[in-house]
Parts: structure tokens; C-alpha cells; sequence
């Protein structure tokens, strides 16, 4: 079988676990050839555990190896974007985890110089390979049940004690993470929820920094948000309910889809609801429906799907999975609520390739004062401040 050889850059808690996906044999069109990693103790761990397997101690000595086609980019949040970029100049095609970064400024740019490289670029959206999001997707884009009207998110099952935050330096700090539910448990949420139901159009949100714990970023989150043909949707987060949920509502004009304990639901109307509003002889009339789950049949194959389209693309064109271009959406919506939750404002998001266009300066500038104060204890890597160099 035709193979790509893949290099994963950064062994910690992510990359470790793709590096057992790939010797496993989960994705057989992937060898798995190098790693990289500048904590000398993960490095120690590579060559002990991985010797058949070239190690690197920066990413750029990796990316210049010749050993490698391709890379997994599984780093800290802020070093999304500066590892692609650099990785694509080497001529390597790239997966990056998720988030595509912590402001969109930079992924922007990324986005721009991707589209110059022939190369494949991708982004971890494992979520999107949950036969349950993928078929309320198919059931919303398909049109049969009429334009959303509304969505609501409750994804509160994120509980994390003080002992979590306090495990790393860096954790849950501007400067170390930058940000906080929104970038660390979510970013596979704000991307299915773009994904199906298609990018908001303005954003108010207020982000509580440090409301259940001893942190410097948010929490508690509340997010609302209006659409295009005037629907309006509420995304609630949060690191600090104990037991969570995790409920999506989407109402259509003649259905309605709840998706909760990984099954989907579906209420079904015999006509839209405006429809009926207009032309009901009685004021207190409600239409019969049917109530049932919905079949959503398909493996859930999570981040070895990812994996296995990205190898795939690369060896034989087929489609990915997430286009890595795509990062760029969710992020949209994150740092639109930061925006929101700081000025106390709504922020108006663009249609097209950068949503937060009109934004993404002052949210750069906001966030460059949050690093500032920011009480980190140590800084993620020693890379940290040359790889922001050019923007912060």
C-alpha cells in the first residue's frame, strides 16, 4: 500500500496519542517517520519509546529532514499558524490541530499564503466525522424542512477543578493559552455549529474571566447570536457545572432536531410554522407531529477519520474532511465574543474568507493587553515570543 510519511511536531498529551494511532496501524496509508518536541523530557521519551522513529529538537530541524511528506502540527494554540506556514514553505503538506489559532489575524495570513502552495492543508475537526452532526447537517443544508430558525447549544459538560488549572504554568493564561473554555474545550463546537448551521452574522456575548476559578481567562460563557434571514441562536459554556449537558436544539420551520446522549432526535411539522401562524383560525392551535430518532447510520471514526481523508487526499485526491482553511470560522466566533464580552458591544461579522475583518485589529490589540497582565508562571515554550514576533 502507498504510504505518506508523516512527522508530528509537539509530543505532549495530543501528540502522543496520534503517535499511537499511527504504530497502531489505524491509518495505514500514514508511517509514521519523526517527531519533534523542544521539552527535553518528551524528546527523552521519543527516542526511548519510538526507536525506529527519527527525532528532532525544533520543528524547523524536522521540517528540513527530508525525512518526512507531511506534518501533524500539535503544539500549543499560539504556534497554529507560524508551524504551518513554515512547514508549507519546506514544501510539506500540513494537518494542524485545532484551534487554527488564538486570533484571526494571523490565520488569516495563513489562509492567504496556503492558497499560493500546492500543497494539502487540513485541520483536526474530528467532530465532523460524528454520523449525528453529519446528518443534522445533511437535514439543514438540504432545505426539505425549511430555512433555521433558531439554535441553542448548551455544552456545559467541560467540569474542571482548581488541581487542572494549576497542572501547567501556562495553563488558562492570555499569554500562555490564550483564552479559556472558548479556546481550549470548544473550538470543535463554534465549528459544528458554523458548519451546520452556516456563519452568524453578529455577535454579543459576555465571557466571564475567572468566575469558578482561580484563572486570568473565561469560564462562563454566554454567546448570542443572529443570522442572515433574521434566525438566532445562544451558544452557553462553561468550565464550572457539575453534573454538564450537552444539548443541541436546531428549529427549523417544519422540524425540529435536538440532538442529546448521542442520539438525534426529530420533531416533524406537516407545514411551516409561519405558515400556520398566519393561517390558523384559532389562536391557541398547535399542528400534530411525529416525534422519533432520526437513524445516523456511519462509523464515528473521530481523529483516525481526520487522518485517514488527509492521508487519502494527499495519495489520491479525495475530499477532507476540514479544510484547513475552514479553522478560521470558529475562531471568527470566539474572538467576536471576546471582542463583545470586552467593549460591551455587538460585533458584526463579515461574509467571506474573514469573518472578523473589520474587527480583528482591535481585538489584536485588546488581546496584546491581556498578555501584557498576563500572571503566567512560565511561558509555553522558549519559541513563544520569536514566533509572535511579528505581530506582538
Amino acid at each position: 500500500m502507498q504510504q505518506i510519511r508523516m512527522g508530528i511536531v509537539g509530543v505532549g498529551n495530543m501528540g502522543s496519542a496520534h503517535v499511537k494511532r499511527f504504530l497502531s496501524g489505524e491509518c495505514p496509508q500514514i508511517q509514521l517517520t519523526a517527531v519533534a518536541d523542544i521539552d527535553p523530557t518528551r524528546l527523552a521519551w521519543a527516542k526511548e519509546q519510538l526507536p525506529t522513529v527519527k527525532t528532532f529538537d525544533s520543528a524547523d530541524a524536522l521540517f528540513q529532514s527530508g525525512e518526512v511528506d507531511a506534518v501533524l502540527i500539535a503544539t500549543p494554540h499560539y504556534f497554529h499558524p507560524p508551524m504551518c506556514r513554515a512547514a508549507l514553505e519546506a514544501g510539506l503538506h500540513v494537518l494542524c490541530e485545532k484551534p487554527a489559532g488564538v486570533y484571526t489575524k494571523n490565520v488569516h495570513e495563513l489562509n492567504e499564503f496556503a492558497k499560493t502552495q500546492n500543497k494539502t492543508f487540513a485541520i483536526m475537526f474530528n467532530q465532523r466525522m460524528n454520523p449525528l452532526y453529519q446528518k443534522m447537517r445533511e437535514i439543514v443544508k438540504g432545505g426539505e424542512w425549511g430555512e433555521l430558525k433558531r439554535v441553542n447549544w448548551i455544552i456545559t459538560n467541560w467540569f474542571r477543578t482548581q488541581y487542572y488549572y494549576n497542572s501547567g504554568g501556562w495553563r488558562a493564561t492570555w499569554s500562555g493559552e490564550g483564552g479559556g473554555v472558548l479556546l481550549n474545550q470548544c473550538p470543535h463546537q463554534l465549528d459544528l455549529w458554523q458548519w451546520i448551521c452556516g456563519m452568524p452574522s453578529k455577535i454579543r456575548a459576555v465571557c466571564r474571566e475567572g468566575k469558578w476559578h482561580d484563572i486570568e481567562v473565561e469560564d462562563d460563557v454566554m454567546i448570542y447570536a443572529e443570522y442572515p434571514n433574521g434566525a438566532s441562536g445562544v451558544f452557553i459554556t462553561t468550565t464550572g457545572d457539575c453534573p454538564g449537558t450537552n444539548r443541541l436544539e436546531i428549529t427549523l420551520e417544519k422540524a425540529k432536531l435536538v440532538c442529546e446522549d448521542d442520539k438525534l432526535m426529530m420533531a416533524k411539522l406537516p407545514m411551516s410554522t409561519s405558515e400556520f401562524i398566519r393561517t390558523a383560525s384559532d389562536g391557541f392551535a398547535k399542528m400534530e407531529y411525529s416525534y422519533e430518532e432520526v437513524p445516523c447510520p456511519g462509523e464515528n471514526s473521530q481523529h483516525t477519520g481526520i487522518c485517514n481523508a488527509f492521508a487519502a487526499h494527499i495519495l489520491n485526491g479525495t475530499p477532507l474532511s476540514a479544510l484547513g482553511e475552514e479553522g478560521i470560522n470558529g475562531l471568527s466566533i470566539s474572538n467576536a465574543a471576546f471582542l463583545s464580552s470586552w467593549t460591551g458591544q455587538d460585533i458584526t461579522l463579515a461574509d467571506g474568507e474573514n469573518p472578523m475583518a473589520a474587527h480583528e485589529d482591535e481585538f489584536l490589540s485588546l488581546l496584546r493587553d491581556k498578555i501584557a497582565h498576563s500572571k503566567a508562571k512560565t511561558t509555553v515554550n522558549t519559541g513563544v515570543q520569536s514566533d509572535m514576533s511579528s505581530t506582538f
